[in-house]
């Protein structure tokens, strides 16, 4: 009996430390893409406008039989403009990609401008502890939209960049979570 609970602290231990491992691992294939996504910037903006439509155009058919099934409710005919909205905007993205990347790095270029604005505003209005941080935040955001709106027309990189640069801090994210899960878990079954 002393050697079955025994065994079983090891066990988990160990499937822990694999499932850690494996999060690390998963970190650095995103790293991997994030890194040739910033490489092919064009190709990841394309290759991400295609994909969001795919998955518009999914999501629309399964609201669609979704809304079919609660015809007679009061949810249908909501149910059936989203759903249409969602397969005409899929279809448009898989179309032309290229254009909705453009309307797309034109709302990202907009949002940073707002929030960069809205940052700096707060910053020197609240003058809080975090103050300089705050201020050079809003500062970024609002030079990164002056810089995205100035080349909108040709801003087939925009959204490719930023995609790739959310994959690889993600991926950077994963590999410490993984690394520092599996050191923890080490200090934890050497106390034991």
């Amino acid at each position: 009996m002393a050697k079955s609970r025994a065994a079983k602290p090891k066990d988990a231990t160990a499937g822990l430390t694999r499932g850690f491992g494996r999060l690390a691992v998963f970190g650095v294939i995103l790293v991997l893409a994030g890194l040739v996504g910033l490489v092919y910037t064009a190709f990841a903006t394309l290759t991400s406008m295609i994909l969001f439509g795919w998955l518009l155009l999914i999501g629309g058919a399964v609201g669609l039989l979704h809304a079919i099934q609660a015809r007679g409710t009061n949810y249908f005919w909501v149910g059936l403009v989203v759903a249409a909205l969602n397969l005409a905007a899929g279809v448009v993205l898989i179309r032309r990609p290229d254009a909705a990347a453009e309307a797309l790095a034109m709302f990202a270029a907009l949002l940073f401008l707002t929030g960069g604005l809205f940052r700096l505003a707060g910053s020197l209005v609240v003058r809080g502890p975090q103050f300089g941080w705050t201020l050079l935040l809003g500062a970024f955001d609002l030079a990164l939209g002056i810089l995205v709106l100035a080349s909108w027309p040709s801003s087939k990189y925009v959204i490719g960049s930023l995609f790739a640069l959310a994959l690889l801090f993600d991926g950077l994210g994963l590999i410490a979570a993984g690394h520092g899960g599996r050191r923890i878990v080490g200090m934890v079954s050497e106390r034991r």
